[in-house]
């Protein structure tokens, strides 16, 4: 899988090497194809296959006598604590859809359709616990609106067209700069189907194409059925948009009582596994936990100290793990951590010494292993450098200093976090702000179905349990150049709780406020159209029957759909104009070409029903379509409930 990325480290037995995997595989006789990722060619009758974003565009497939496949379509990215929020629209995706289909495309895999989460220490390095929350369907199970049904269109035509496309006599033509017809037709069947793209970025235009003009957007392509009636284009979404909203559950956050256990900070003389030098981390964890105590002591004399009082030294270490805490004398010092991009990271900060007997106690963490790359078993990871700087007889250097080292927790070792083992440890009232410190209480069950999250924005970073499950690793504190927190919520399936008396239990490595975490329930229940008159109807001028395409007469007229989700009717108008109102669902303002009374309008069509249709139609709002700003737009934010929800 993906190779490629790695082949260019293995460069004389690279080729052998894909030549051997691909023999060995046929050789099972298994009876079904073979297929080798994000490649250009594959030995014998394996089949290369494309990964990436615009594979239709980008990739060069070097045998066509294989099926073209793309085995994964990136509808995002997912993304790594630190990296702001990775988006890609419905549009383009689309886009590339049908780029890939045109150009002799035989199937197309999303990577990912549906998030998902990374349980327990599943996530792999510095990857966000929340996995993949932009794909067409989100972390929690939701559709993601506008991605999810602009898409589920595109694959209605693409599997109602299938046949043409796949069996069809190919043709191209050039239709200007940019711009281009590829067709696929069955003359015997009378069965047409054209691609017309325009490619250019930024420039919307219009086309001749066998006697008729047609106008596509920059960056799009429409379908024309029977190479004349335009079913479908990539950059015209009609389907609704939705917003997600989060609502905290009174039920679980009643009795926010929380108790603690704290890990007690090892000292050198207390460790088992000593070295001179700090031993590599993963080599002692062995992947049973993210955590490894490296522990030091050292001895100063009154000369060692800075003579000025207003002097602090300074703990200077270089890591090759992903985040560090630092305790001397068994104080706080302090946290540091890397970044995905970086191999390793520099932690300095100033401490307060003693004379005398001086312990440094750096609680070293792993945010999961390596995902990729040509070097994993040599991946290493640890205390690289150690320094105290700024004694007032220079830099002490701890490094050959003699090492005591602990792999796991206590909490860890003793499983606190479930019911059977949380009787091994006392717990006592819980105090805020302590580092390296369990917290644990319970909680009923939010009311409903809609999904559970526990919001940790006032914690730091640590991990999760509940009933038992690791639900995952938490950042909060890893800060994104966006200035938020790169995950603030965190899933807890519903399948993983009780009705009453769940048992939460958070480990925290920095600072946290454990009463400041609320229990809350998401909803998608904000939906919205943002429809222009000027966009020709998205249509469906056809039917199958036996077999055959069979066009038919529809009203062409443009519509906005509202439909709620299940069990849920429209409660309220939150937002309606006609003329030029700008914004997305959940942020929408009124322009200067704003029809007062379009609120009180889609109220009367809307309210109180599971799902409503509104004209696209100046007229029917009384707008002026000669206010010298319009755009002639449609924008409706409407919230939907059901019965007994709170508002």
């Amino acid at each position: 899988n993906e190779y490629g990325n790695i082949k260019k480290d293995h460069i004389t037995e690279g080729d052998k090497y894909l030549e051997w995997a691909g023999e060995m595989a046929l050789s099972t006789n298994i009876g079904v194809p073979w297929i080798m990722c994000k490649q250009s060619t594959a030995p014998g009758v394996v089949i290369p296959t494309c990964n990436g974003r615009h594979c239709g565009d980008t990739w060069v497939m070097k045998d066509e006598n294989k099926p073209h496949l793309w085995t994964e379509n990136w509808t995002a990215q997912f993304r790594a604590f630190g990296n702001d929020l990775a988006q890609r629209s419905a549009e383009d995706i689309a886009y590339s859809v049908l780029r890939f289909f045109a150009k002799g495309g035989t199937l197309v895999n999303y990577y990912m359709y549906y998030g998902g989460t990374n349980f327990g220490r599943t996530g792999a390095s510095y990857v966000l616990t929340g996995y993949y929350d932009e794909g067409p369907v989100d972390e929690y199970g939701m559709p993601k609106a506008p991605k999810y049904g602009h898409l589920r269109d595109l694959h209605n035509v693409i599997k109602s067209y299938s046949r043409a496309f796949l069996e069809g006599k190919q043709s191209f033509e050039l239709l200007g700069q940019g711009y281009e017809a590829r067709n696929f037709e069955i003359p015997e069947e009378k069965l047409c189907l054209a691609f017309i793209s325009n490619n250019n970025t930024g420039e919307d235009g219009t086309v001749n194409f066998r006697g008729d003009k047609y106008y596509i957007p920059s960056r799009s392509v429409s379908i024309l059925a029977d190479c004349k009636h335009v079913v479908y284009n990539t950059k015209r979404v009609f389907v609704q948009h939705s917003e997600r909203s989060f609502h905290k559950a009174d039920k679980a956050t009643k009795n926010n009582v929380w108790e603690m256990f704290s890990e007690v900070i090892p000292r050198y003389k207390q460790t088992n596994i000593r070295n001179k030098e700090p031993l590599e981390q993963y080599n002692q964890t062995k992947d049973q936990s993210d955590y490894l105590w490296y522990t030091t002591s050292f001895r100063l004399e009154a000369d060692d100290l800075p003579i000025r009082g207003d002097i602090r030294p300074v703990l200077a270490v270089k890591s090759s793990s992903h985040a560090l805490v630092a305790f001397v004398n068994d104080a706080f010092a302090g946290n540091g951590h890397g970044t995905k991009k970086e191999k390793g990271f520099t932690f300095d900060r100033p401490i307060n010494l003693r004379l005398g007997v001086n312990h440094l106690a750096l609680l070293s963490s792993s945010m999961g292993m390596k995902d990729s790359g040509g070097e994993l078993v040599e991946l290493k990871g640890g205390i690289q450098d150690c320094t105290i700087q700024g004694l007032n007889t220079g830099t002490l250097d701890l490094q050959v200093n003699g090492w005591g080292h602990k792999a796991k927790l206590e909490g860890e070792e003793k499983e606190i976090y479930t019911e059977k083992g949380m009787g091994a440890v006392k717990w006592v009232p819980a105090t805020s702000g302590q580092a390296v410190t369990w917290y644990k209480r319970y909680f009923d069950e939010p009311d409903g179905d809609d999904p559970v999250v526990l919001d940790m924005t006032s914690m730091c970073k640590g991990m999760i349990f509940v009933n038992g499950e690791g639900m995952g690793r938490y950042w909060t504190s890893f800060i994104t150049p966006g200035k938020v927190a790169s995950q603030a919520v965190y899933h807890i399936p519903r399948p993983f709780l009780k009705s009453k008396n769940n048992l939460l239990v958070v480990f925290e490595e920095e600072l946290g406020k454990p009463e400041g975490i609320l229990i809350q329930t998401v909803r998608r229940d904000d939906i919205c159209v943002f429809i222009s008159e000027h966009n020709p109807a998205q249509i469906k001028p056809w039917d199958e029957h036996g077999g055959q395409i069979k066009l038919i007469a529809e009203d062409h007229n443009t519509r906005g759909f509202l439909n709620c989700p299940p069990k849920k009717t429209i409660q309220e108008v939150v937002f309606a104009s006609f003329g030029n109102p700008v914004g997305s669902c959940g942020n929408f303002t009124v322009g200067t070409c704003h029809v007062p009374n379009a609120k009180d309008i889609v109220a009367k069509e809307c309210l109180g029903k599971k799902g409503c249709v509104l004209p696209v139609l100046h007229t029917f709002y009384g707008a002026d379509i000669n206010c010298p700003t319009t755009t002639a737009t449609l924008a409706v934010q409407v919230r939907c409930h059901k019965k007994g929800d709170p508002e």
